[in-house]
């Protein structure tokens, strides 16, 4: 029986002015799973993830979803097809409440993003819904505080609620740990745990940590190629991934000790 890929890039490259950010990229992520992309800075991991999200154009290469080609989609219609991203830094309104952000994210499903003559009462019937998705997050308590008053754990819990929104199937999050402290991460790493039932979750995550908790699979990028790919175990032992994360020196110590 053959993998069930959701997602495939095919020699999946980007250059710019002669600079190789990505490099022959061949990622399959397999429908259901949490998967990995890490690396030290400078990788190429938010490019790939660019690339996919159509926020980049490919030099070269092919990008699948479900078999089929989406290289030449752009960002809305692959979001129509269930590819939805997070971004690195938290990207809801600061001057809504909770509910009305998870709200705003509802009438995009709805075609209604631009009715704005329309009087709020006509948004009363996505209330249910967007109350449903807050408790989905933990976030059921913080409907009516304004996003610029949560705490920044909560915000990032927020952009998961309106990701969710959109319905995906398949979730691109990007840092989703970024500047938090213990507690908010092990919030975060059960909210993406609960939420990823039945749906499949592609994350770039510099925390190891996080990642041996969460993710199936792992592929490693440095300097733009792909340098490993398998499970936490695999990958940590690889000598190659301990050197690009540690330095030469700093692994051979480790494999030592």
């Amino acid at each position: 029986m053959t993998q069930a890929f959701i997602l495939e890039t095919r020699g999946l490259t980007k250059e710019f002015r002669g600079f190789t950010a990505v490099d022959d990229v061949n990622l399959q992520v397999r429908e259901g799973h949490i998967h990995a992309l890490i690396g030290p800075n400078g990788a190429g991991k938010t490019t790939v993830f660019n690339l996919l999200t159509k926020f980049l154009p490919p030099t070269r290469g092919e990008i699948l979803y479900r078999g089929k080609p989406i290289t030449g989609m752009k960002a809305n219609e692959i979001a129509r097809l269930g590819l939805v991203r997070s971004f690195q830094i938290s990207a809801v309104f600061g001057h809504m409440t909770a509910l009305e952000n998870v709200r705003v994210a509802l009438q995009r499903t709805l075609g209604t993003s631009f009715h704005f003559w329309k009087s709020e009462r006509s948004l009363d019937h996505l209330n249910e819904r967007a109350l449903e998705l807050l408790d989905e997050v933990g976030l059921a308590d913080y409907a009516d505080v304004l996003t610029v008053e949560m705490p920044y754990g909560r915000k990032r819990a927020l952009e998961v609620a309106t990701t969710l929104a959109l319905d995906p199937t398949l979730m691109l999050l990007d840092e989703p740990t970024q500047g938090m402290g213990a507690e908010d991460v092990d919030r975060i790493v059960e909210l993406i745990r609960r939420v990823s039932k039945g749906r499949t979750v592609l994350m770039v995550e510099h925390n190891l940590s996080v990642v041996s908790r969460l993710c199936d699979r792992i592929t490693v990028l440095a300097r733009g190629a792909v340098l490993a790919e398998g499970d936490y175990q695999e990958v940590s032992r690889n000598p190659q991934v301990r050197e690009a994360y540690m330095g030469s020196e700093a692994a051979e110590e480790e494999a030592s000790a």
